[in-house]
C-alpha cells in the first residue's frame, strides 16, 4: 500500500487506468484486521483521490460507507489516518461542482446538506449502512460504537480545515444547525443513556472547538459567537413554550424540554469558551445590545435541566475571566436574582452555581472584585442555610446553594475568609450532631428526604471546609485547626452508619451517601493526619470496604492509574494515554461502555475549582468513580501514619479480599488495591518513613507481584512501578537484590507475554528508584536477559517492554555502561532494520534505547578514533531509519536522537537535511489546523529540537529553512509564504494556529533566540514581521474577505471577491492572529530595541545611521525605523485587548526613553521624536477613559510622565496635552475613596492613585533637575557671545515652564507625596506592630486590602520620596535671617500640609515639630530600605533613596538636625557603608559618597557654630582655656561605632582600597607597597576615588585638634597612596582625574587650620616632613618603570607642598636639597610637556611670598632656565609643544625680573633683553618662517613692548650699546604697525591657550 501511495504520488495523473484496481485492492485492505495495513491503505487512497475523480463523485456514497467500517474496532492511528481520508473526500465532493459542473462529465451535483447528511448518519447511526435498516436497528438494540463517533467527529474537523476559515465563516449557520442537531431530540438514539449523551456531547464541543476556535480570526469569532447566541435564543423560546405548556396538563412537550439540554450545553460550552479565548477583544460583543449576550446566558439559567444550568454558569465564569471588568457586575446581577427569586427550586440552584462559578474566576483576574462582595454574599449563603428547613419544596436546594457559595467563597483567598471566619466555623459546628447520642436520634427519626437533606446538607459543609483548608492554608493556625475538630468525629461515624441508613431507606439515597462518603475522605486527605487520630481505625475499615467490595463494576484503571505510573513508561501503553489533540473525545474510549468519562453535573462543586488545562469545562467523573479516587489518596496518607501492626493487619485484609474474588471482579479489586497502596508508598518515600518489619514486606511484595501479572497493561506498569517504590522505601540492598533475583528467575521460566513484560519492566524501574544497583555482574544478568527477550520476535509487546526497560538501565546505569555501549548499539541498529515498520511499538522503544545510548556516550562522540566514528555512524544511521518510519511517534523519537547528536557532536549532524525535515513535518499543509502533523508529540518534539538548534545557530537555520522552499520545485505547502515570512513567520504563524500551551510555550523560547541572535543583522525583517502581526489588529474593521491561505480551486472563484475586498490584493502573511500572538509581537519589539542597544550607538543616532547607510546600503539601523516603532506601539496601545494595550504602552514607554534623546539633524535643537507627538498623545488619551481598566491607567501614567520628563516636547503648549492627563487623573485622586470604581477590588485604586503619583513626581524631579543645570548653564551662558542668546532663551522657557507646569498643583501633590508615604512607613513595619496600624487603614488603602496594596507601595514609593525631599527642600524648612548670621528657626515659608498657616497661633504642632515629623519621615523610610534592601530591589529605587537624602541635607535645617545628633550620623554612615559593601553599580555608590560629603559638611558646620558661640561668649580674653570642640576632644581617641570621623574614613578607605587593592597594606605583604604593575581605572572607579578623596581632605575640620593628628597619618597614606598608585602618563599629557583628586585633597589638607593651631603645630609639621619624603621616595623607588611614570604629578605634589604648608616644613636643608634636585632633573627632560609643566610650578614657586622658600630655588635653578633659553636662539622651536615650552621660560624669567631686588634687576634685564630680541624674524625671514617660529616672534615682540617700559633706562643704555639689536627691534616693530588690529585678537588668543591649562592644574 505504502508503495502503491508513493508510485501514485509520483505518476499524478499518468496513472489514471489502474486506478480502479487500485481503489478495489485498497478497499479490501481498509478493513483489514492489522491497524497498521488499515492506515497504509488510508493513505493510499487519500493520494487516489487526488486524480481518481469517481471517488468523490460517482462512488462517495461506497467510500463513505468503507470509511465507517474502518472505523470499527479501528486503533487511534487508523481513526486518524481514516478521518483525513473522509473528510478530504467530502470536502473535494464540494467544492468540486465549481470546477467539472461546466464540464461532459453528468455527476449528480453534492449540496452541503448531502455531505452533512453523510456525515451525520455515521455519527449516529455508526457503520450499518443506510438503507438498509437493519433488524436490531428497528429493534432499537443498537448503539453505535464509540470508535465511529469518535472517528466521524474528526472527519468533520478535518472536512471544515480543508474547506478552510473563508468557507466556515459563509456557511457557519449550516454548519452550526447540522452539528447542534446532532444531540437534539431529533436523533433520540444518540442520546439514550447519560453515558452517551456525554460522549456525544463532547464530540459535539470538540468539532466546534477545532473548527471555530481553531481555525477563526478574532472578528469571526466574535460572529460565530452571534450566532451561537441566536441559537440559544431559539432553543430558550422551545423551553419557555414547553413550560408553559406543562401547566395546562399537556405533559407531552416535556421530552423537549430534557433533550434540548444537550444542545444547549454545547451552545454554551463554546460560546464560554469562545469568550475565554477572544479575552477582552470579546467587548464589543458584549457591548451589542442586539445579540444580548449575557441575557440569554443568564435566562437559560433557569432552564429546568442541572446541566444546563451549571454550563451556563460556567459561561459566565469565562466571560468574567475573559472581561474582568464584568466580573463584579456580574456577581451583583446573580446575587440580586438569587435573593429575588429564593422560593423558585431552579432559580436557587441556578443562581448560586452562577456565584459559584463567578468567584471562582476572580483569582484568574488580576483586578480582583471589591472586598464588600464577600460580607454579601457570606450572609446570602447563611440566609439560605438558615431558611432551608422553612420549606421543604426548595429545602434541599437552599442547603446546596448556601454550601455552595460558601465553600466558592474560599478561593477568595485569606485576606476576605479571615473577615467571616467566626460564622463560617460556627455552622460547621451546627450542621453535626454534637454527640453520638444524637446521631441515633437522628437515626430513628426522620425519612428518606429528610436524610437526603441532611447528607447534601453534610457533605456540603465538608466541600466547605475542604475548600477552605486548600485555599487558605494562611489561616489554619492551631487554635483554628481545634475549632475545626470537634465535628469530625461526629462526620465519621455517619460514615460508618452510612450503610445501614442506606439499607432502611431505600435507593433514593445512594448517591448522596456516596458523595458525602467522596468529601468526607477528601476533607480529610488535607487535613494534619495528628487532627482525627483517634478516628484512624473507623476510617481505614471504611476505605478498605470502599476499596475491595466497590459498588461499581467499572474498570477505572485509566484514570486511577497513570498518576501512580511514571510517564515515560506509559508511552508503551499506546497513544490513549498520551498527549494528543484529540484526548479530549478520546477519552471516552478509555473507559468501559457504559460510562464516557467525567461531566459537570457529577460535582457541581468543581465549579470553582482552578482549571485543570487551558479552557476546558472541569470534568469530574461520577460520584462512584471520585469515590474510590479519594480512597485511595486519603488510603495513601493514614496508610503512611498507622502502627506496624496495623499495617500488617490492613495488608492481610486485602490480600484476603482479591484472592476471594474472581473473573473481572478480582481485577478491579486489585486495581483498587494496588494504587492505594502505591499511593502509601508514594508517601513513605516523601516522609522518609520506613515500611516496617519482615512480615509487612513479605505482604506487601505479595500484592504487588500478584499485579505484576495481570492481564491489564496499565495495572503491570503501575504494579512495576509500585516495587520500585517498595524497594526504595525498604532501602535494603539485599531486598532490592531478592526483587530483581525474583523476576530473574520469573523471566527465564515464564513463557507467557504477561509475566515477562511485567517483570522485564519491572528490572528496569528498579533502576530508576535506586539509582543503578552497584554491582556489575547484576548489570551484565539484566542485559543478558533484555537482550534475550527483546529479540523474541514471537511477541512485540515483548519485545517493546524489554527495550524499554532497557532504555532505562542505559540511563540510569551511567558510566558502568560503557562496556555494553557497542554491543547495545549493534541490537538496536539489527532491531531497527529487521522489525517490520507495522509493530510501531517496538520502534518507539528501540527510539528511546537510541536516545539513552547517545546521552550515555555523551561528548565522547565528538571523538575522532575509529570506534567512535563507527558508533557515531551507527547512532545516524538508526536516526535515518526511524526518519523514514511511517509512525509519527517513532520519527518524533528520531528527532529527539538526531537534537541530542546535535547537542554532543554538533559538525556531524547534516544541518541542512535535519532543518528541512522539521519544516516539512511543522509546515506541511500549516492551512489544515490541526493536521499539521496531526501527533501532538511530534510537533513538540520538531519545535523542542528547533529550540536547541536555533540556540546555536540561527543564522544557518533560518537560511536552510527558506532554501528548502526554493528549491522543492511543487510547492510543497500552500503557505508559499515562507519565502518572504522565513521560518520566523511560518513559527510566528503556528503560534498562532497551537492551542497547547507547552508547544506555544516552546514556539516562544525558538523565536526569542532567533530573535536575540539575528535580529541586529535582519532588523527590517523582524521589524516587518511584528508590523505585519500587530498590524492585522488596526485593520480589524478592513479584513479582507478572501483567505489567501486556500485550495487553489477556491481560489479562482474568488477573484470576484478581491476586486471587492478594501485590501489591495497582495499578499498578507498574517490573517487576523489572535491577541495573545500580537502581545507576544509587542513583547518582540521591545526585545528588538534590546538587542540593538547592545549592538551599538549607530541604532539611536541618526547622522551615524545615515552615513553608514549611504557607505553600504545593507547596514540596516534601528533609528531609521523610528516611524514604525512608534506606529506600531500606538497600535498595540489602542487595540480592544487590554494585554496588548499594556503592551503597547510599554513598548512606547521603551521607545520614549531609548530615542528621547536622539537629536534632529535638519532641524538643529530639535529631538527626533518631537514629529511623533500627536500619535504618542493619541496613544495615552484613551488609556484615560472613565471605563478603562485600573492597570491600563496605572501604565499609561508611567508613559505619560515618561513622556514630559524626556524633555522631547519643548513647547508648553504641546506639552498641555499630555499633562492634561495627568492633571485630570490627580483630580480623580482628590476625590477620594468616594469616588472609587466599584467594578474592581480597592487595592487596584491605591495602584491608579499610586501610579498618577509616582508620575507626578517623575515630572517635578525632571522639573527641578533641569532648573538645577539651567542655572548652573546660567552662568556659563554668560560668558558665551551674543550669537547663541535665542537658543539659549529656548532653555530657560522650557525648564521653568516644566517647572511651571507643576507648581501649579504642588500644593496639592505634596499634601497626597506625604500622606502617601506615611501609608508606606506604616506598611513597612513589622508584623508585630500591626496592632498599631489605623484600623480603617490608611489614606489611599484600606484595612483589608493590606495586602494587596502593599506591592503597589513598594513600586512607587521610590520616586515620591525624592520628589518629597526636593519639595521639602525648595520650600528650605526654614528662613535664614540675614542679620544675626545664625540660622534661626522662624516661621516656614509655605503653610504645612499638617497644620494650618502658622499666623493663626493656638497650633496643634509648632512648625518646628511638623518639619522634624517630616525629616524622621524621610530619614526613616530611607535608612530602613537602605539597611536591607531585597535583593531583587531596583537599581532605581536606590537611587533615588540616596537622590532623596541628597535633596534633603542640601538645606541648612535638616543638615543641623544630623550634624547635632551623632549617633543619626554615625547610623546613616554605617548604613551607607553597608549599602556600598553590598552594591557593585557605581551609581550607587557615587551617590552614596555625595551623601557621606554632606553628611561630614552637617558635622563641619556644627562644630564651627559650637566653636563660634564659644568664642563669642568667652570673649576674647580667656581664649587659651577654650573648650576643645570637634571629634577626638584632648585626648585625640576616637571609638569605632560613636565617632563619625571613624565611620567616614571606614567607607573611604572600602572605596579605595575596593579599586586601588594596592593600598591595602595587608594585600602587598609590607607596609611599603611593592611597586608592580599599575592599574589603569575605569572612568567610574576614577570618579569614585576622586569623590572618596574629597571627602578624606574635609575630615580634619570636623576633629579636635589632638583628633586631628590621630586621623592625619592615616589620611595622607591614602591620598599620596593614591597619587602614586595613578600617576601613570597619558598621552596628551592630560592630568587624570584620581591624580587631580588627590593633588586637590592634599592642598585641602595642608592649608588646613589644624597646621598652624598651637596644639596641634608640632606633631602636624613632623607628619607632613614625612609625607613629603613619601612622595619623594616615590621617585626613587621606580627605575625600571620610570617610563610610564608621571614625574608632572609628582612635581606638583612637591610644589603643593612647599606653596601650602608653613615653611618650615619644607625649608629643612635635606627636604629642600631633594626637591630642588627633582626639578633639576625635570628641568633637563626630553619631553617638551614635562618641560612645560616643570616651568609652570617653577614660576609659582618664584613667586611664593617667603624669601625662605623661594630663594634657594631661584639660585639654584634660575641660571638653568636662562641658558636653556640662550640655546633656543641656535635651535628654533619645531612644533606647538617645544613653541610652549620656550614661552613659559620667558614667563618665568619675567616673573623673575620681577620679583628680584632693585639692585640686581639691571643686570637681570640686561641678560634678558637680548634672548628675546634674539627671536624676533626680518621681514623676509618672516614669510618663509614656520608658524611655530611666527608665533615665537610675535610673543617675544609682545613681551618687549611690555618689559620696554617698565625698565626703561636698562631698555634704552642697551639699544644704545648695540645698534644691530635696535635694528632688527625696530623693522619688526614697523612690520606689526599694519596688521595690529587683527594680530592684537591672534595675540589675545595665543597665550590664552596656555593660561587655560594652567587654571586646570593650578592648585595652588
Amino acid at each position: 500500500m505504502l508503495s502503491l501511495q508513493n508510485i501514485l504520488n509520483g505518476l499524478g495523473a499518468a496513472a489514471i487506468p489502474c486506478h480502479r484496481d487500485i481503489y478495489k485492492a485498497a478497499r479490501s485492505c481498509l478493513t483489514d484486521r492489522s491497524m497498521a495495513v488499515r492506515c497504509a491503505a488510508a493513505k493510499c487512497l487519500l493520494e487516489l483521490q487526488n486524480e481518481a475523480v469517481f471517488m468523490w463523485s460517482t462512488d462517495l456514497d461506497s467510500v463513505v460507507t468503507l470509511c465507517f467500517k474502518s472505523f470499527e474496532g479501528s486503533n487511534y492511528d487508523v481513526r486518524l489516518a481514516v478521518s483525513k481520508l473522509l473528510g478530504t473526500v467530502l470536502a473535494r465532493a464540494l467544492t468540486s461542482k465549481q470546477t467539472t459542473a461546466s464540464t461532459k462529465h453528468n455527476f449528480r451535483r453534492i449540496s452541503l446538506e448531502d455531505v452533512m447528511e453523510l456525515l451525520g448518519t455515521g455519527f449516529l447511526r455508526g457503520s450499518c449502512g443506510f438503507l438498509r435498516a437493519s433488524g436490531d436497528m428497528l429493534k432499537g438494540t443498537s448503539s453505535v460504537s464509540r470508535d465511529v463517533r469518535v472517528g466521524v467527529t474528526q472527519a468533520y474537523v478535518v472536512f471544515v480545515s480543508t474547506l478552510g476559515a473563508q468557507w466556515l465563516e459563509r456557511n457557519f449557520s449550516a454548519f452550526l444547525s447540522h452539528i447542534l442537531d446532532l444531540v437534539s431530540q431529533s436523533h433520540p438514539k444518540a442520546i439514550q443513556s447519560p453515558a452517551d449523551a456525554i460522549g456525544c456531547r463532547r464530540c459535539v464541543s470538540f468539532i466546534l472547538r477545532a473548527t471555530v476556535g481553531g481555525l477563526l480570526g478574532e472578528k469571526a469569532q466574535i460572529a460565530a459567537a452571534k450566532e451561537i447566541c441566536q441559537a440559544i435564543w431559539k432553543l430558550k423560546k422551545v423551553v419557555d413554550a414547553a413550560m408553559s405548556d406543562g401547566n395546562l396538563e399537556t405533559k407531552i412537550n416535556t421530552t423537549d424540554v430534557t433533550v434540548s439540554q444537550h444542545v444547549l450545553v454545547c451552545a454554551l460550552q463554546e460560546l464560554g469558551s469562545l469568550i475565554h479565548g477572544l479575552g477582552t477583544t470579546a467587548a464589543p460583543l458584549l457591548q451589542d445590545s442586539s445579540t444580548g449576550v449575557l441575557e440569554a446566558v443568564i435566562s437559560v439559567i433557569l432552564h429546568p435541566s442541572i446541566s444546563v444550568r451549571l454550563t451556563a454558569a460556567w459561561c459566565l465564569r469565562c466571560i468574567a475571566v475573559a472581561l474582568p471588568s464584568y466580573a463584579s457586575l456580574l456577581l451583583d446581577r446573580c446575587i440580586e436574582r438569587l435573593s429575588a427569586l429564593k422560593s423558585c427550586p431552579e432559580a436557587v440552584t441556578g443562581f448560586s452555581f452562577a456565584v459559584a462559578a463567578l468567584l471562582g474566576a476572580v483569582k484568574h483576574c488580576p483586578l480582583g472584585i471589591p472586598h464588600g462582595k464577600g460580607k454579601v454574599i457570606m450572609t446570602v449563603a447563611e440566609d439560605l442555610l438558615c431558611s432551608a428547613s422553612q420549606n421543604s419544596r426548595i429545602s434541599l436546594q437552599r442547603m446546596q446553594a448556601g454550601w455552595l457559595l460558601i465553600a466558592a467563597l474560599m478561593t477568595l483567598g485569606p485576606a476576605v475568609v479571615q473577615h467571616h471566619l467566626p460564622r463560617m466555623l460556627l455552622l460547621w459546628k451546627c450542621i453535626f450532631p454534637s454527640s453520638p447520642k444524637d446521631l441515633e436520634t437522628e437515626k430513628t427519626r426522620g425519612d428518606s428526604f429528610t436524610w437526603q437533606v441532611t447528607l447534601e446538607g453534610r457533605a456540603g459543609a465538608l466541600s466547605a471546609i475542604k475548600s477552605f483548608v486548600s485555599h487558605c492554608a494562611g489561616l489554619l493556625t492551631d487554635e483554628v485547626v481545634q475549632r475545626l475538630l470537634p465535628p469530625l468525629p461526629s462526620a465519621v461515624d455517619l460514615l460508618t452508619q452510612l450503610s445501614s441508613i442506606y439499607k432502611s431507606y431505600g435507593n433514593s439515597l445512594k448517591t448522596p451517601s456516596t458523595v458525602y462518603r467522596h468529601k468526607l475522605y477528601e476533607l480529610l486527605a488535607v487535613l494534619p493526619p495528628k487532627a482525627y487520630e483517634g478516628n484512624f481505625s473507623a476510617v481505614l475499615k471504611e476505605l478498605v470496604t470502599d476499596l475491595t467490595v466497590p459498588d461499581s463494576q467499572i474498570d477505572a484503571s485509566t484514570f486511577l492509574l497513570p498518576p501512580l505510573c511514571h510517564e515515560n513508561d506509559l508511552l508503551l501503553l499506546g497513544p490513549l494515554l498520551q498527549e494528543t489533540d484529540h484526548r479530549f473525545i478520546e477519552e471516552q474510549l478509555l473507559l468501559g461502555n457504559s460510562i464516557a468519562g467525567g461531566s459537570l453535573e457529577y460535582d457541581p462543586y468543581s465549579i470553582f475549582e482552578k482549571f485543570t488545562k487551558g479552557d476546558s469545562v472541569p470534568k469530574p467523573l461520577p460520584p462512584a468513580l471520585s469515590v474510590i479516587s479519594a480512597a485511595t489518596r486519603l488510603f495513601g496518607v493514614m496508610f503512611s501514619h498507622i502502627t506496624e501492626s496495623h499495617r500488617l493487619q490492613v495488608l492481610e485484609q486485602l490480600l484476603n479480599s482479591i484472592k476471594q474474588t474472581k473473573g473481572s471482579r478480582q481485577q478491579i479489586v486489585q486495581l483498587h488495591v494496588v494504587s492505594a497502596f502505591s499511593t502509601s508508598l508514594k508517601h513513605l518515600a516523601n516522609c522518609k518513613g520506613s515500611l516496617g518489619s519482615e512480615e509487612v514486606r513479605r505482604s506487601a511484595l505479595m500484592l504487588v507481584v500478584g499485579a505484576l501479572e495481570s492481564s491489564n497493561p496499565l495495572l503491570r506498569c503501575a504494579a512495576a512501578e509500585c516495587l520500585a517504590r517498595l524497594a526504595q522505601v525498604v532501602s535494603d540492598s539485599a531486598f532490592t537484590a531478592g526483587l530483581a533475583q525474583l523476576s530473574f528467575d520469573k523471566l527465564k521460566s515464564a513463557r507467557d507475554v504477561v509475566s515477562r513484560t511485567g517483570h522485564s519492566l519491572a528490572l528496569g524501574c528498579l533502576y530508576r528508584y535506586l539509582g543503578g544497583i552497584g554491582s556489575t555482574q547484576h548489570l551484565n544478568a539484566c542485559v543478558g536477559i533484555l537482550y534475550t527477550l527483546s529479540q523474541d520476535s514471537t511477541s512485540p509487546d515483548v519485545q517493546a517492554w524489554a527495550l524499554h526497560s532497557l532504555s532505562l538501565i542505559v540511563d540510569l546505569a551511567g558510566p558502568l555502561y560503557h562496556v555494553h555501549v557497542e554491543p547495545t548499539l549493534s541490537l538496536v541498529l539489527m532491531l531497527l532494520l529487521s522489525v517490520p515498520p507495522a509493530y510501531a511499538e517496538v520502534h518507539q522503544s528501540l527510539g528511546r534505547c537510541l536516545n539513552t545510548l547517545i546521552t550515555t556516550l555523551g561528548p565522547e562522540l565528538q571523538g575522532s578514533s575509529t570506534t567512535v566514528s563507527a558508533l557515531r555512524t551507527s547512532c545516524l544511521l538508526g536516526c535515518a531509519v526511524m526518519q523514514d518510519n511511517p509512525d509519527c511517534l517513532v520519527q518524533a523519537q528520531a528527532i529527539s536522537c538526531l537534537q541530542q547528536l546535535h547537542m554532543f557532536a554538533p559538525r556531524h549532524v547534516n544541518l541542512s537535511n535535519l532543518v528541512s525535515c522539521l519544516c516539512e513535518i511543522l509546515l506541511d499543509n500549516s492551512v489544515l489546523m490541526n493536521l499539521c502533523s496531526s501527533y501532538l508529540l511530534l510537533r513538540r518534539a520538531v519545535v523542542a529540537c528547533l529550540r536547541q538548534l536555533v540556540q546555536r545557530e540561527a543564522a544557518e537555520v533560518s537560511e536552510y529553512a527558506v532554501a528548502l522552499v526554493k528549491e522543492s520545485k511543487e510547492d510543497f505547502t500552500p503557505d508559499v509564504n515562507i519565502r518572504e515570512i522565513g521560518l520566523e513567520g511560518a513559527l510566528l504563524g503556528l503560534l498562532d494556529k497551537e492551542l497547547d500551551p507547552r508547544l506555544c510555550q516552546d514556539i516562544k523560547e525558538t523565536l526569542t533566540h532567533m530573535l536575540t541572535s539575528m535580529a541586529v543583522e535582519k532588523l527590517s525583517f523582524w521589524l516587518k514581521l511584528c508590523k505585519d502581526v500587530l498590524a492585522a489588529s488596526a485593520d480589524f474593521n478592513t479584513v479582507a474577505s478572501i483567505d489567501t491561505t486556500q485550495e487553489e480551486e477556491t481560489a479562482k472563484v474568488d477573484d470576484v471577491s478581491v476586486l471587492t475586498s478594501d485590501n489591495d490584493d497582495r499578499f498578507h502573511p498574517f490573517r487576523n492572529p489572535r491577541w495573545s500572538t500580537r502581545v507576544f509581537a509587542a513583547e518582540c519589539v521591545c526585545k528588538i530595541i534590546s538587542q540593538c542597544e547592545n549592538a551599538g550607538s549607530a541604532h539611536f543616532d541618526i547622522t551615524l545611521a545615515q552615513e553608514r547607510k549611504q557607505r553600504d546600503s545593507r547596514d540596516d539601523f534601528l533609528v531609521l525605523h523610528l516611524a514604525d516603532l512608534v506606529r506600531m506601539a500606538f497600535m498595540a496601545a489602542t487595540d480592544h485587548s487590554d494585554q496588548l494595550r499594556l503592551s503597547g504602552l510599554q513598548t512606547l514607554q521603551t521607545v520614549v526613553r531609548k530615542f528621547a534623546a536622539v537629536p534632529e539633524p535638519e532641524f538643529p535643537g530639535h529631538v527626533i521624536l518631537e514629529q511623533y507627538q500627536a500619535n504618542v498623545g493619541a496613544a495615552l488619551r484613551p488609556a484615560f477613559a472613565p471605563e478603562t481598566p485600573p492597570d491600563v491607567t496605572a501604565k499609561a501614567c508611567q508613559v505619560c510622565s515618561a513622556w514630559i520628563a524626556s524633555g522631547v516636547v519643548s513647547d508648553l503648549n504641546d506639552l498641555r496635552r499630555v499633562h492634561q492627563l495627568l492633571v485630570s487623573s490627580l483630580l480623580k485622586v482628590q476625590a477620594g475613596k468616594e469616588a472609587q470604581n466599584h467594578q474592581y477590588n480597592e487595592s487596584t485604586s491605591t495602584m491608579e492613585v499610586l501610579a498618577v503619583l509616582k508620575a507626578w513626581a517623575e515630572v517635578y524631579i525632571v522639573a527641578v533637575e533641569k532648573q538645577k543645570n539651567q542655572s548652573d548653564t546660567h552662568k556659563h551662558c554668560l560668558k558665551l557671545a551674543n550669537s547663541s542668546e535665542e537658543s539659549y532663551r529656548d532653555i530657560t522657557f522650557s525648564a521653568s515652564g516644566l517647572l511651571d507646569l507643576v507648581q501649579a498643583d504642588l500644593g496639592t501633590l505634596s499634601k497626597l507625596w506625604l500622606a502617601a508615604l506615611q501609608d508606606f512607613a506604616l506598611l513597612t513595619l513589622p508584623p508585630e506592630y500591626a496592632s498599631q496600624l489605623p484600623a480603617e487603614g490608611g489614606t489611599f488603602y484600606t484595612a483589608e486590602t493590606i495586602e494587596n496594596a502593599r506591592p503597589h507601595y513598594y513600586n512607587s514609593w521610590a520616586l515620591i520620596l525624592h520628589a518629597t525631599a526636593l519639595w521639602l527642600t525648595s520650600t528650605g524648612f526654614i528662613v535664614v535671617d540675614p542679620d544675626e548670621g545664625v540660622t534661626n528657626l522662624s516661621r516656614p515659608v509655605t503653610p504645612t500640609t499638617m497644620c494650618q498657616d502658622s499666623s493663626t497661633r493656638p497650633l496643634v504642632k509648632s512648625p518646628e515639630d511638623v518639619n522634624t515629623d517630616r525629616f524622621h519621615l524621610i530619614l526613616g523610610i530611607s535608612v530602613e530600605f537602605l539597611c536591607s534592601p531585597r535583593s531583587d530591589a531596583a537599581m532605581e529605587s536606590i537611587i533615588a533613596c540616596l537622590h532623596a537624602l541628597q535633596a534633603l541635607f542640601d538645606v541648612p535645617w535638616p543638615r543641623s538636625k544630623i550634624g547635632g545628633d551623632q549617633e543619626l550620623g554615625v547610623e546613616l554612615l554605617n548604613v551607607l557603608h553597608r549599602l556600598i559593601l553590598t552594591r557593585e553599580s557605581p551609581d550607587i555608590q557615587l551617590a552614596a559618597l555625595e551623601v557621606v560629603r554632606l553628611i561630614l559638611f552637617a558635622a563641619q558646620e556644627h562644630v564651627k557654630e559650637k566653636r563660634r558661640s564659644a568664642e563669642v561668649d568667652d570673649g576674647a580674653a580667656e581664649k587659651e582655656t577654650l573648650p576643645e570642640f570637634g571629634e577626638g576632644k584632648d585626648t585625640g581617641g576616637l571609638v569605632p561605632g560613636k565617632s563619625l570621623v571613624f565611620a567616614t574614613l571606614e567607607l573611604c578607605v572600602c572605596i579605595l582600597v575596593r579599586q586601588l587593592p594596592q593600598l591595602n597594606p595587608k594585600l602587598t605583604c609590607s607596609p611599603a607597597v611593592q611597586p608592580g604593575k599599575r592599574l589603569l581605572l575605569s572612568e567610574d572607579g576614577s570618579r569614585l576615588v576622586a569623590a572618596a578623596l574629597v571627602i578624606l581632605s574635609d575630615i580634619p575640620a570636623v576633629c579636635s585638634p589632638e583628633g586631628s593628628v590621630s586621623v592625619l597619618p592615616t589620611i595622607l597614606y591614602l591620598i599620596i597612596g593614591v597619587l602614586k598608585q595613578t600617576a601613570v602618563k597619558l598621552q596628551d599629557g592630560q592630568l587624570r582625574l584620581t591624580v587631580a583628586a588627590s593633588l586637590q585633597a592634599l592642598k585641602g589638607l595642608l592649608s588646613s587650620p589644624m597646621a598652624r593651631a598651637e596644639k596641634s603645630q608640632n606633631a602636624w609639621t613632623d607628619l607632613l616632613r614625612s609625607a613629603l619624603v613619601t612622595v619623594l621616595d616615590c621617585w626613587d623607588q621606580v627605575d625600571g618603570l620610570l617610563q610610564e611614570f608621571d614625574e608632572v604629578s609628582l612635581l606638583t605634589a612637591i610644589t603643593v607642598f612647599v606653596m601650602s604648608t608653613s615653611p618650615e616644613v619644607t625649608t629643612v636643608e635635606s627636604l629642600q636639597k631633594r626637591c630642588i634636585e627633582k626639578f633639576k632633573i625635570t628641568l633637563d627632560s626630553k619631553d617638551p610637556l614635562v618641560q612645560c609643566k616643570c616651568y609652570q610650578l617653577l614660576h609659582s614657586i618664584f613667586q611664593h611670598p617667603n624669601k625662605t622658600v623661594s630663594y634657594p630655588y631661584i639660585h639654584s635653578l634660575a641660571p638653568s632656565i636662562v641658558g636653556k633659553l640662550q640655546e633656543t636662539e641656535k635651535a628654533k622651536p619645531e612644533n606647538a609643544a617645544e613653541l610652549q615650552v620656550i614661552q613659559e621660560g620667558i614667563k618665568v624669567v619675567t616673573a623673575l625680573t620681577a620679583a628680584a631686588e632693585e639692585q640686581h634687576r639691571a643686570h637681570l634685564v640686561a641678560c634678558f633683553l637680548p634672548i628675546l630680541i634674539s627671536f624676533l624674524l626680518d621681514e623676509n625671514a618672516l614669510v618663509s618662517a614656520t608658524i611655530s617660529a611666527k608665533s615665537l616672534h610675535e610673543f617675544a615682540l609682545q613681551t618687549l613692548m611690555q618689559i620696554g617700559p617698565q625698565y626703561s633706562s636698562v631698555f634704552k643704555k642697551l639699544m644704545a650699546s648695540s645698534p644691530t639689536m635696535k635694528a632688527r627691534l625696530e623693522s619688526a616693530v614697523k612690520g606689526n604697525q599694519e596688521g595690529i588690529k587683527v594680530k592684537t585678537t591672534k595675540h589675545a588668543k595665543n597665550p590664552g591657550k596656555s593660561s587655560s591649562i594652567q587654571l586646570k592644574t593650578n592648585f595652588l
